[in-house]
């Protein structure tokens, strides 16, 4: 039996609206926790334009490839083995990432880790691109009701566990090499951030 996430179902359309803009330059896509694997199979074939490679720790591959197994007509690979706190990444060639709902459930240093590894990932590129998703704290508060219940929620699971605050997001980006360019409101509380990678100068 396939896994499943209702969560998926509901926030695939509207982010996909965005990432249609803010891939449309894009060739090929890293995903970083890509949970089930529904993301992909979703997006990959309405974007045809790039390759979307997705990623997780090894015990959910299972679960993605019996997702991806369903999908034809498109070149949708299998997923790779990826934990962020590790020095090495897949060579992937991404000129783009994506990752939805991790932030809050990473412990702090492992978030630290991904933007960190997403800005060496991008590092050859002046114009690579990071899509994060989820609920984020904005100047050090909750957005909503819900958002605090949800971080309530979180954190009896794990006290590690937690909304971050953009401007949190934002220092950790500009230590990688990316800029926190611009950020969208989606629906339930949640925001699409879109980092971009810091172009360089040239001698």
């Amino acid at each position: 039996m396939k896994p499943h996430a209702d969560s998926c179902e509901r926030n695939q359309q509207p982010i996909l609206d965005l990432l249609l803009e803010e891939f449309a330059d894009t060739r090929n896509v890293l995903e970083i926790g890509s949970g089930t694997g529904q993301h992909a199979v979703f997006f990959a074939p309405r974007m045809r334009h790039l390759i979307w490679q997705t990623s997780e720790l090894a015990e959910h591959h299972p679960g993605i490839r019996s997702w991806i197994g369903e999908v034809e007509g498109i070149e949708l690979p299998g997923p790779l083995e990826l934990d962020v706190s590790s020095e090495h990444w897949p060579d992937t060639g991404a000129d783009a990432v994506f990752s939805a709902n991790t932030a809050h459930i990473m412990h702090w240093d492992r978030v630290c880790a991904m933007m960190a590894g997403v800005g060496k990932l991008l590092a050859p590129l002046d114009r690579g691109r990071f899509c994060l998703y989820g609920p984020f704290n904005e100047n050090g508060d909750f957005t909503s009701g819900s958002n605090r219940q949800f971080d309530t929620w979180l954190k009896k699971r794990d006290p590690l566990m937690g909304l971050r605050d953009l401007g949190e997001m934002e220092s950790i980006a500009g230590q990688a090499g990316l800029e926190l360019c611009r950020w969208h409101r989606m629906p339930a509380n949640n925001l699409l951030l879109v980092f971009d990678k810091v172009e360089t100068t040239h001698a």
